[in-house]
């Protein structure tokens, strides 16, 4: 279930993305275009550009998840030069995502090599809005789909195009900007493939309330990944300081393309199961997509709250390391104004997090309520397991732990 938010809670922003269903010939829907959207109410685009590209697909992947924007069908990204030729990483496999080249790129050596690159390496190509004599023609070989906008003239060319596809058995023609019934029996006519456009089905822009990382983390995180000998443990302490990046971090863990059957009871076993190189990637990603940030007070307070499970855990018989993934996701759902339960369903969780969280059960569950009544003020929740000295100590060192590792001027 997506959580969709008409305005964001304190200390938060909305993030958008909008999916434009493709269709077969018999009506079904066989893939989704991904596309950028600056606000929930926003009709066009607005920009597409490398900026638009990295929010879409940071966006997609870590905040809401590949699965639940379009479930196990294919997604179509557009794609700028500078992903094409590698000055910009691509984040995610191949396994569900078709590159589109956008018609806007000048296609020269460099593009050429970089595709080439690419579909060796298993990603499938997409030439959007394709127009015979535009320099595009030299990446037929390499395309598995081409675009035809019906609605801007293409037919001046089209048969001449569709021969060129023909020659090519792994190639399909995708009929976009379809906005009238002549658009549609022109595509049947033809017998392309697959169709897109508004006589068939809008965009719709899916809106999520977001706790953004901080500018200063990700720059530590891309520093810390620059070397091929990165220090793991810095890496981990780096993602463990802020609650949006942790989150960013399993969120990815949990997409279609990372390993889906996998559940995660720690971030070092997040970040080891992605692998440094993917992190770097979605570290670099992260620095291109630009956004807001959330409040100094409101990262001590997420990070404390986490600190202080972790801090607490061993007296309840509970790992640590689960303990502060546990306090986390509780604090951060506050944030998004969402239930800790709401927020697991899009997280690689383990079932004893997932259970705790969801209905307070196990010792993870009972440490839990019993910080959350602590939080409350209700100092009788550690009785008989904690000194008043011990507790204050405890509660300080947490306090005290949670505002060193979040900057005071951002």
């Amino acid at each position: 279930m997506l959580i969709r938010l008409s305005s964001p809670a304190p200390g938060t922003h909305l993030v958008h993305v909008a999916r434009q269903p493709i269709f077969d010939r018999t009506g079904d829907v066989v893939a989704y275009e991904l596309l950028f959207r600056g606000q929930m109410d926003a009709v066009d685009a607005q920009r597409r550009d490398s900026y638009a590209t990295s929010q879409v697909v940071v966006n997609a992947f870590t905040e809401f998840g590949l699965d639940e924007v379009v479930g196990d069908r294919t997604c179509f990204i557009n794609m700028t030069r500078e992903f094409l030729v590698g000055e910009l990483p691509l984040p995610f496999g191949p396994e569900q995502v078709v590159l589109e080249v956008l018609e806007t790129v000048v296609v020269d050596d460099a593009v050429v090599e970089g595709i080439a690159s690419l579909v060796e390496s298993g990603y499938r190509i997409a030439l959007d809005d394709f127009v015979w004599g535009s320099g595009h023609e030299r990446l037929i070989p390499f395309a598995s789909y081409v675009k035809l906008d019906l609605l801007n003239g293409v037919t001046e060319h089209v048969d001449e195009i569709i021969a060129a596809c023909r020659r090519f058995p792994q190639m399909q023609i995708v009929a976009e900007g379809l906005e009238t019934p002549d658009h549609l029996k022109l595509a049947n006519h033809y017998g392309f493939e697959l169709r897109q456009g508004y006589v068939l089905s809008r965009p719709q822009v899916l809106t999520a309330a977001s706790l953004s990382p901080t500018k200063l983390h990700r720059l530590e995180l891309v520093a810390a990944l620059g070397s091929s000998d990165a220090d793991l443990e810095q890496v981990l302490t780096i993602i463990a300081s802020d609650p949006a990046l942790t989150m960013r971090v399993l969120r990815a863990s949990n997409s279609a393309v990372a390993c889906p059957t996998t559940r995660i009871s720690s971030i070092r076993q997040a970040v080891v199961m992605q692998g440094l190189d993917q992190i770097r990637r979605w570290a670099m990603l992260m620095v291109v997509d630009d956004v807001a940030e959330a409040t100094e007070a409101q990262l001590v307070d997420a990070l404390h709250r986490a600190r202080l499970c972790s801090n607490l855990a061993p007296a309840f018989s509970a790992d640590p390391d689960t303990a502060f993934i546990a306090g986390l996701v509780t604090a951060v759902a506050a944030l998004l104004a969402v239930t800790p339960a709401m927020l697991a369903q899009h997280l690689p969780l383990t079932d004893e997090i997932e259970l705790a969280l969801a209905r307070g059960t196990g010792s993870l569950g009972r440490l839990l309520r019993t910080v959350e009544a602590y939080q409350r003020g209700d100092m009788e929740a550690f009785e008989g397991q904690y000194s008043g000295a011990e507790l204050t100590r405890t509660v300080m060192e947490a306090m005290r732990w949670s505002k060193t590792v979040v900057p005071s001027s951002r």
